[in-house]
């Protein structure tokens, strides 16, 4: 099975070690799932772990080692060019795009996506667990 983890699923699991979005990073470390990433989503991730909020509980160094591991051990998959709008959110559409040419499952907590679910295949963090039978 593959994911595109949204980057608040990704933040959330270095936030909350023992939360949803946690379990889910150790399940795909465990080689539960592969884990589907890109370039803009690995520059979308850079660039908010970087704001001031989050750098008061992630240093720049784990932020770099985290996108850096992320990098090298997801299979990174490429960008889509164009496509329609389909989230209420224009800025989340490539998250789409990705899950969609990966043949992926997106697993976000965005309300704006996650409405999109049972239309396409969305879901949060805790019902990806559920379907990889946690």
């Amino acid at each position: 099975m593959r994911a595109v983890l949204d980057p608040n699923v990704l933040i959330s699991g270095l936030l909350g070690p023992t939360g949803a979005s946690a379990r889910l990073l150790v399940r795909w470390l465990a080689g539960d799932f592969e884990l589907i990433v890109s370039e803009h989503l690995l520059a979308e991730l850079a660039r908010a772990l970087a704001y001031p909020k989050l750098r008061s509980r992630i240093t720049p160094d784990e932020a770099r080692s985290f996108v850096q591991i992320l990098n090298q051990s997801a299979t990174t998959w490429p960008d889509s060019r164009g496509g329609s709008k389909q989230s209420r959110d224009p800025g989340d559409d490539y998250l789409l795009a990705l899950a969609a040419t990966s043949a992926a499952v997106l697993v976000s907590g965005d309300k704006d996506l996650l409405v999109l679910a049972p239309a396409l295949p969305i879901c949060s963090p805790s019902e990806f667990l559920s379907r990889l039978g946690d």
